[in-house]
């Protein structure tokens, strides 16, 4: 559900992630947008479009791209990522916890650059440890060596790379994921309460740094070259 991700309660098993997702993405578009608002946003692999509501009065045209599985999106595209949009069609591409479930990531990649204009950005978030969570796939986790290496390789300038969870936090949260599969539903929400707890404080432990080193997930902000 959008509201889930747009405003998760303390008792979801995904509240800090999600969070602090939320926070850092919204202030990337907003750092993006803050002195031109008729720019064009493709949001390239949408799903339920979570942060739509915020980010849409901040840019002049938001357009949600996705498979045709998705009655949501307004722009279709099939398994290879292709679209039919225009060269240098984009001021701003948001990649939104996509780039593992697409089949070929270099391939996403490349059409992203393409319908790109330049000096445009793509704000790309994905993960580094996480559980399988097919959507309807899921292939691909990085290091974050591994994942600035594919955004470089495709030919974007990495402006700003940045963790969310560090390792003790990280390993809290697949102990949770691991524990609340066995558990039955009115459960989930106490021990969502406490682990999330647990995952806040212990995430404090590491040093952005560190994070930045070894990351659940990753926000990436980068740029196509002029």
């Amino acid at each position: 559900m959008a509201d889930d991700r747009l405003n998760p309660t303390l008792f979801h098993t995904r509240y800090v992630v999600l969070t602090q997702l939320r926070d850092t993405t919204v202030a990337k578009i907003k750092e993006l947008t803050s002195s031109k608002r008729d720019q064009i946003l493709v949001d390239f692999g949408c799903g339920d479009m979570p942060y739509r509501s915020i980010i849409e009065p901040l840019v002049g045209k938001y357009l949600g791209v996705d498979l045709d599985i998705n009655p949501k999106a307004e722009h279709f595209i099939d398994f290879d990522s292709k679209t039919s949009l225009p060269d240098n069609y984009a001021d701003i591409i948001l990649s939104n916890q996509v780039l593992e479930h697409v089949d070929t990531p270099s391939g996403y990649l490349k059409e992203a650059l393409r319908i790109l204009k330049p000096g445009g950005s793509i704000i790309l978030t994905t993960h580094g440890y996480w559980f399988y969570h097919p959507t309807p796939n899921d292939y691909w986790r990085w290091t974050s060596a591994g994942l600035r290496k594919i955004i470089e390789a495709e030919g974007y300038k990495i402006d700003s790379f940045y963790g969310i969870l560090g390792l003790a936090a990280s390993g809290l949260q697949l102990l949770q994921d691991g524990i609340v599969l066995k558990l039955p539903k009115f459960l989930i929400p106490p021990v969502a309460l406490v682990m999330q707890s647990l995952i806040r404080l212990f995430n404090k432990i590491n040093s952005q740094t560190q994070r930045n080193r070894d990351g659940a997930l990753y926000v990436v902000v980068a740029r196509k070259q002029l």
